[in-house]
């Protein structure tokens, strides 16, 4: 088994005073850089995804913007990839396969944000492409939806969401039980 680590949209505009303000953000970001730290100091690759709004109407990841700017705890090293998107499947129109491929990973460890939208379409993606995909939950965020006259708390979108997702998709775990099972491993 040869893990990847993928954050996934760990950009500005989702913490606080950003244009998409996402609850518990800064939570599951301080949880990404520890296991960040963990990927480098075992030299294992990492990959940061970025998206970049282009479509008419769009109000945050805008093109040259500091809210699209990766967040400063979780930079990208002078040997991570850093790859753009423009939808929320990190696959579709990216060459974040082949980079994968390239540097023989074969289960990907998923974080980031939404969980409901770019960490779903992602993990989705990445499961039926073949990856074996660990998601870890306290590493992802997401944020209050409204669906019709009523309103679902981020907490309760992120629960379904990493719920669906384990049914089929990924093993779905938290980051600290995460780095216990590889130190276990080796």
């Amino acid at each position: 088994m040869n893990p990847g680590l993928i954050l996934v949209d760990i950009q500005n505009d989702y913490f606080e005073g950003g244009r998409m303000e996402l609850v518990g953000m800064e939570a599951a970001t301080e949880n990404t850089s520890r296991l960040l730290t963990y990927f480098r100091e075992n030299q294992r690759p990492t990959f940061h995804i970025q998206h970049i709004s282009t479509r008419e109407g769009a109000t945050f990841f805008l093109p040259n913007t500091r809210g699209a700017e990766i967040h400063a705890s979780v930079k990208p090293g002078a040997d991570d990839p850093l790859i753009q998107k423009n939808y929320p499947n990190s696959f579709r129109e990216t060459p974040l396969f082949d980079a994968l491929k390239n540097a023989q990973v074969d289960n990907l460890v998923i974080c980031g944000a939404m969980s409901h939208m770019c960490i779903d379409a992602t993990t989705r993606a990445a499961a039926d492409l073949g990856f074996q995909c660990t998601l870890i939950h306290d590493c992802c965020a997401t944020r209050n939806l409204d669906f019709g006259t009523k309103k679902v708390l981020a907490e309760e979108v992120h629960t379904a969401f990493m719920a669906a997702l384990s049914a089929a998709y990924a093993k779905v775990i938290g980051y600290q039980d995460y780095i216990a099972t590889m130190k276990n491993h080796g």
